[in-house]
């Protein structure tokens, strides 16, 4: 489904649900090497979950009436991306969750599963 197919609001509130993490802590967590190390590369040496999560601060430091046609979409595909690997259930051995490859690309992507 394409981002034209939803309205504003059910975006603004699909990323708001999906987003746990302030654009403080995933800044911050996009400076360490943990979150360098996972992800599809983009051809530039960053993954392109890093570069999501680049976007997302942005448009987390923004007003709801200041987002753009560009911004929607991010956040569209960001819902998307986050709802498909919630799917995945994450590792079969949930004791290594919190240092897992999914459970980082996640955080890239701004949603922790593991905040409460």
């Amino acid at each position: 489904m394409a981002a034209n197919d939803h309205d504003s609001d059910t975006i603004y509130t699909e990323f708001k649900n999906d987003v746990n993490m302030t654009a403080t802590e995933l800044e911050k967590w996009l400076k360490t090497d943990d979150s360098k190390s996972v992800g599809q590369d983009s051809g530039d040496g960053s993954s392109i979950g890093h570069h999501s999560g680049e976007k997302i601060v942005q448009i987390l430091q923004k007003k709801k009436a200041d987002l753009t046609a560009a911004d929607h979409d991010h956040m569209h595909k960001v819902h998307s991306y986050i709802s498909r690997h919630l799917a995945q259930g994450g590792p079969d051995d949930k004791s290594t969750t919190d240092t897992s490859p999914w459970r980082y690309s996640l955080m890239n992507w701004g949603h922790d599963p593991l905040k409460k």
